[in-house]
């Protein structure tokens, strides 16, 4: 038990997060994908909606992947809190202030809005669809490691 609390190296986690995607799809037949549980909570909330993306959307069909982030979830508080020697803060402190949250706000509508336009988050591109051999992501992935670097880039000349 005492490895658990610390990181992990990155071979040891590495080949564990990648080796989920095809264990997952060998033992499953199920794609690996975390941003598609919001679309089918979403369908859960409003099951007279008249939006087809969430209308046409057989969540009971993909409630296993519900099951999984549940499972995310859990497996997160028990490491922060059960399995750690010391208290993890969830945010660093100037998020707690007003321009704290309006910053955690806009962002989280940017990732939300990038993620549905982008047909799947940087994880699911990066992971499970360059894993399946699939064109899209591997240009959304080339485009998430750019902008990062142009941010990057920019950050260096604004002033903290």
């Amino acid at each position: 038990m005492e490895p658990l609390p610390q990181p992990w190296p990155w071979y040891i986690s590495g080949p564990l997060i990648g080796l989920t995607v095809p264990a997952l799809l060998i033992l499953s037949g199920k794609t690996f994908g975390i941003s598609s549980s919001f679309r089918h909570f979403c369908s859960i909330l409003s099951p007279r909606s008249k939006l087809a993306y969430l209308k046409e959307n057989d969540w009971r069909a993909e409630s296993w992947n519900l099951l999984f982030v549940a499972g995310i979830m859990v497996g997160a508080y028990l490491g922060g809190h059960v399995m750690t020697d010391g208290k993890i803060p969830l945010l660093p402190s100037h998020y707690y202030t007003e321009s704290g949250i309006l910053k955690l706000l806009f962002g989280g509508v940017l990732v939300g809005f990038g993620t549905r336009y982008a047909d799947g988050c940087t994880s699911g591109h990066s992971i499970t669809g360059i894993s399946n051999l699939r064109w899209p992501s591997l240009v959304a992935t080339i485009c998430f490691f750019a902008g990062g670097l142009f941010m990057l880039a920019i950050t260096e000349f604004i002033p903290s």
